[in-house]
């Protein structure tokens, strides 16, 4: 993504007529296959500590999850009993 960003913003300045999202794409895709591992290496460098950052936040985001998950979990089954208790009470009265 470090590549693709600075392919699309030099591509658009040589071909500032093109809209297509998906020509830039192609294009930028191409031209990164047709690189060495000495020309992606810059890119390659930047991306590294960029990908650990999203990795800590995404475990971070799915402890997250994982709690109020299971803190839905449990208020959804307090709503349930308290259901359950309402719907026993109003058969007993009607009885």
């Amino acid at each position: 993504m470090v590549y693709k960003s600075d392919f699309r913003k030099n591509y658009k300045e040589n071909f500032p007529d093109n809209k297509s999202m998906a020509i830039v794409g192609k294009a930028g895709g191409e031209k990164w296959k047709a690189m060495s591992d000495s020309e992606k290496a810059p890119y390659v460098a930047k991306a590294s500590p960029l990908k650990s950052e999203y990795e800590k936040a995404m475990q971070e985001f799915k402890k997250n999850v994982s709690k109020s998950s299971s803190s839905e979990a449990t208020v959804s089954e307090e709503s349930e009993q308290t259901s359950e208790v309402k719907d026993n009470s109003e058969h007993e009265a009607s009885c």
